[in-house]
């Protein structure tokens, strides 16, 4: 008799807890989606929507202009950007940027994880002074290089004249030497977040293994090359990608300090379109100009998350 009873009491306690479990799996997804929505509004109305705004201008004739009626006119801005030379002359300096700077700060940014990852002395005060260039303000970077590039009174070029070489050289003026020297300073401003970055992987590396590869014989080189750098490729390929997209856009550093100049020569895609929107008046043609350097920078994102992706389902 009693279990009869219990077997007929097992279902309607189920069907009880079943709606409780339902209404719980409905709280915490409300509860979400309330954690949700404050983040996402302001990504709407200031990324988003901008941008939508910014992909619709490219099809019109829009101008910085009064009592100018603006028109839709299709592909014709997209048609003028083709021919235009001095786009691509930009795009391709900014290709030059983006990928040296790049390199670099990924080569310093690793050089320097490795050296803080060590039993160094005073090792927290040297990593808090390796982060001060990526803390400061990038219009502060680039009067502060503006100064040392000085060619009358700056700090390098009384260094290079106490050491015989020559004088007054004009390091933002010339036009063989202003794009790496802009090059140096974007290296010493985004190295510190390669650092950190890399800093943080090589914590996650397993000490057994470098261990393990000590006690075969392994020497300091070949421990980097066969344990540190395989479990580091991940972090690698993923700063490495955001970087250029991060380089590819830059503007504040390079506008300070030549404004492009001398003659083009560091004159990078976002500098190109911000005087085409904002001296030239034509918003229109900027906002092509933005369109192009978006789907570049897509495809770059595309490209990256695919590889990162593509181990992962190769191991399933």
């Amino acid at each position: 008799m009693s279990i009869t009873a219990s077997k007929s009491t097992a279902p309607k306690a189920a069907a009880k807890s079943a709606p409780r479990k339902g209404g719980l799996a409905r709280s915490r997804r409300n509860e979400a989606i309330g954690l949700v929505i404050p983040t996402l509004i302001p990504i709407l109305v200031l990324s988003v929507v901008p941008l939508f705004i910014g992909v619709a201008t490219a099809f019109t004739d829009s101008r910085l202009a009064r009592h100018h009626e603006t028109q839709f006119i299709g592909f014709e801005n997209f048609i003028k950007l083709g021919s235009d030379t001095q786009f691509w002359q930009s795009f391709g300096i900014g290709m030059i940027w983006a990928v040296v700077v790049t390199a670099l700060q990924l080569i310093g940014g690793l050089c320097l994880a490795l050296l803080l990852n060590t039993d160094l002395r005073f090792r927290g005060i040297t990593r808090v002074l390796a982060l001060i260039p990526w803390a400061m303000p990038p219009v502060v970077v680039a009067v502060m290089w503006q100064m040392i590039y000085s060619p009358t009174n700056g700090p390098l070029n009384w260094l290079i004249e106490s050491l015989g070489g020559p004088q007054n050289i004009n390091w933002l003026g010339d036009f063989g030497l202003a794009l790496p020297a802009v090059i140096l300073v974007g290296v010493w401003v985004g190295m510190p977040q390669n650092t950190v970055v890399l800093l943080a992987g090589l914590q996650q590396v397993p000490g057994e293994l470098l261990e393990a590869a000590a006690v075969d014989g392994a020497s300091t080189w070949r421990r980097f090359v066969s344990v540190t750098l395989p479990a580091l490729r991940p972090v690698i390929f993923s700063i490495a990608s955001l970087s250029f997209i991060w380089n590819f856009n830059s503007f504040g550093i390079v506008y300070v300090m030549t404004e492009g100049g001398p003659g083009g020569r560091t004159m990078l895609p976002m500098l190109f379109t911000y005087i085409e929107a904002f001296k030239t008046r034509n918003t229109g043609g900027a906002a092509a100009m933005g369109d192009v350097i978006v789907i570049f920078l897509v495809v770059i994102l595309v490209i990256a998350l695919w590889r990162q992706l593509r181990p992962e389902r190769t191991a399933r």
